[in-house]
């Protein structure tokens, strides 16, 4: 891809990918990014160590809810910070 920018495609499940990723990062850090069903079969499994959430104000009328089919965890806000414009 222009820039540098390569994409790996694993089917092999999150477990794999995650792996894979972490190898790749060497001492850096994973990021995974997608949408709730994404966000959710990674914390459902106890792979997350750290949840960004970045929260529009916006309603598109459907789709996965974040957090469904997810095992009560632990969480605890670290920070937290409002930006305006988004109305």
């Amino acid at each position: 891809m222009e820039g540098g920018t390569t994409f790996h495609f694993v089917t092999a499940g999150i477990e794999s990918a995650l792996r894979q990723a972490r190898e790749a990062a060497g001492n850096g850090d994973v990021s995974i990014l997608g949408g709730a069903t994404t966000i959710n079969q990674h914390l459902a499994a106890g792979l997350i160590d750290e949840l960004r959430l970045h929260i529009v104000p916006v309603t598109l009328g459907g789709g996965t809810r974040l957090f469904d089919g997810v095992p009560p965890l632990n969480l605890r806000a670290r920070r937290m910070r409002e930006t305006g414009g988004h109305g």
